[in-house]
C-alpha cells in the first residue's frame, strides 16, 4: 500500500491530506509543505510503563537553583540569565552572515578553557573551513571537538562516546533523521531532529545549542512548535552595514525574557560592548535641535540612547513619516497627541524619526523623549545640556509613570547627566541622585513649558 502524502503547515504544524493556499488553523498563506507521514513507533505510554516512571509529589521533588555553566562571555551569560543551565536546549536564530556561528565558536572556546568538553557539529561547513575561522579568532583550545555530520543518529553516537558538557548544532535545518522520509529542513525533519536533541540534553545533562535559519519575515524557519520545544530562544540581530549586534532573548525558562546582549563585529571576531550608553551617545551632536537622550531599560540593564527627530515643511499633499527603530503606529499616535494636546502644527510637515546606533526600542517609556525631540526640531530649539528624558504619554496628553525610575536616574547620573525630565508619579518617593535636578511633569504641555524655562535653557 502506498504511503499517503500529507501537507503540514510550517508555521503551526496543521496537517491535511490536500494542499491549501491558506492554512485553516493559523491563516498563514503558502505555508503548507508536502511531507511523508512518520513510520509507526512504539507507544510512549507503553515505554513509560516499561521504564517504571510514576508521578511524584511536588513536595518530594528536589528544589533549588538550577546548575549553571558560565560561558565566559558576559553579554551572552547575561542574556541567558547568568549562564547556560545544564541539560537545557537553546535555539539561536538570525539572518545569514550576522555572526551566529562565530559567536558560538567563541563560546565553545570559552567553555573549553574552563576544562569542559564541547562538541561543535556542522552540517554546512567542512572541518577545514571551521579550522580557518578558529585560527582567525585565535581559538586553540584542546577541549573543542569538531564533527561534520548531518545524520542525527551518528551525532548522538559521537556524543555518547565523547560525553560533552555542551553541544553546538549548526544548523538544525541541515540535520537528517533517516527514519523520516521527508527532505532536510522540512517540518517533520526539523521537529524530529529537535526532539532527539531535547532527549539528549535532558538525559545526559549536556547543554545543546541549536543554530536556526530565519525566513524573510525574520522568524525562525521550520515549524512554530520548534520554539515551544526548546528552553530558550535567542535572536541575533544586526544590519550588515553596521558592526553592532544585539542578542535578544524572546523566551527563557530559566531567566528574564527581556534581557539583551550587545556585541560588535570586528576583525578579531565578535567582541562584547561593556558600556552601551557610551556606544550609543559617542557621536551625539551637541547643541542640535531634534535630539533627546532617553534612558531605556532592556531587561535589567539601563542604557542611554539618542532619539533623533527631523521636522521639515512638506511640499507633498500627504507629508512623509519615516521611522527607524520605533513602532510606526506609536509614532503616528504621538504626533496626533502633539497636535491635539500641545497645539503643534504637524499636519503639513515631513517627520523623520531615528534611534541612533541601529537599536530598536519598543517600551512606551520612550514616548516623552520622542515627543520633546519632535517639538525641538519643529521649533528649531536645542534641548538643554546634559538632560535625559523618559515617560509614557496617554491619548489625553497625560504623562504616565514608568518602572525602574531609580535605576534609570542612577544610570543618567553615572554618565554625568545632571538634569532629568520624568513623570511626576514616578519621581514621587523615588531616591534622586544628589547631583541631579529631576523635574516631574504630569502632562505633555507642561513638559514643553519646563523645557523652555530660563533656568534650563
Amino acid at each position: 500500500m502506498a504511503i499517503k502524502t500529507l501537507f503540514r503547515c510550517t508555521s503551526c504544524g496543521y496537517q491535511t491530506s490536500r494542499w491549501l493556499g491558506k492554512c485553516p488553523e493559523c491563516e498563514s498563506w503558502n505555508t503548507l509543505e508536502e511531507t511523508q507521514p512518520e513510520p509507526p513507533r512504539d507507544s510512549r505510554r507503553a515505554k513509560r510503563h516499561r521504564d517504571g516512571t510514576s508521578a511524584l509529589r511536588l513536595s518530594d521533588i528536589r528544589d533549588g537553583a538550577p546548575d549553571r555553566l558560565p560561558i565566559g562571555i558576559a553579554e551572552l551569560d547575561r542574556t541567558l540569565g547568568g549562564g547556560v543551565v545544564s541539560g537545557s536546549l537553546i535555539l539561536i536564530g538570525g539572518d545569514p552572515g550576522v555572526g551566529k556561528s562565530t559567536l558560538l565558536l567563541q563560546a565553545a572556546d570559552c567553555i573549553a578553557r574552563e576544562g569542559k568538553r564541547v562538541l561543535y557539529v556542522s552540517g554546512e561547513e567542512s572541518a577545514r573551513q571551521i579550522k580557518l575561522r578558529a585560527n582567525r579568532l585565535g581559538i586553540q583550545s584542546d577541549g573543542v571537538y569538531l564533527l561534520t555530520e548531518t545524520c542525527v543518529p551518528d551525532i548522538l553516537e559521537q556524543a555518547e562516546l565523547l560525553k560533552p558538557d555542551a553541544l553546538i548544532l549548526d544548523s538544525v535545518q541541515t540535520m537528517l533523521m533517516p527514519d523520516v522520509t521527508s527532505a532536510p529542513g522540512s517540518v517533520a525533519q526539523v521537529r524530529a531532529c529537535a526532539s532527539e536533541m531535547a532527549r539528549l540534553s535532558k538525559t545526559s545533562g549536556c547543554a545543546v545549542f541549536l543554530i536556526g535559519h530565519v525566513t524573510k519575515e525574520g522568524a525562525i524557519a521550520g515549524p512554530r512548535v520548534l520554539e515551544h520545544m526548546v528552553d530558550a530562544v535567542l535572536y541575533f540581530e544586526g544590519e550588515r552595514r553596521q558592526s553592532y549586534r544585539v542578542l535578544r532573548a524572546v523566551k527563557n525558562r530559566f531567566g528574564s525574557t527581556h534581557e539583551i546582549g550587545l556585541f560588535e563585529m570586528t576583525e578579531r571576531g565578535i567582541e562584547q560592548v561593556a558600556n552601551p550608553s557610551d556606544l550609543f551617545l559617542s557621536d551625539q551632536a551637541r547643541g542640535a535641535s531634534g535630539s533627546a537622550v532617553f534612558c531605556a531599560l532592556e531587561g535589567t540593564r539601563p542604557m542611554l540612547v539618542d532619539i533623533q527627530a527631523l521636522v521639515a515643511r512638506s511640499p507633498l499633499t500627504n507629508p512623509r513619516r519615516t521611522i527607524d527603530g520605533l513602532d510606526a503606529g506609536r509614532v503616528a499616535l504621538l504626533l496626533a497627541v502633539l497636535e491635539k494636546r500641545a497645539g503643534l502644527r504637524l499636519y503639513d510637515q515631513d517627520v523623520f524619526v531615528n534611534v541612533a546606533g541601529g537599536l530598536s526600542i519598543s517600551e512606551p517609556a520612550v514616548d516623552l523623549a520622542l515627543s520633546v525631540a519632535v517639538a525641538s526640531s519643529l521649533r528649531n530649539a536645542p534641548m538643554p545640556e546634559r538632560l535625559a528624558v523618559f515617560g509614557e504619554i496617554g491619548l489625553s496628553g497625560e504623562v504616565r509613570g514608568v518602572s525602574q525610575t531609580e535605576r534609570r536616574l542612577a544610570e543618567c547620573a553615572r554618565l554625568g547627566y545632571t538634569r532629568a525630565l520624568a513623570p511626576q508619579s514616578s519621581l514621587r518617593g523615588a531616591r534622586i541622585p544628589e547631583s541631579m535636578d529631576a523635574r516631574g511633569v504630569s502632562t505633555l504641555a507642561e513638559a514643553l513649558v519646563v523645557l523652555q524655562s530660563t533656568d534650563w535653557v
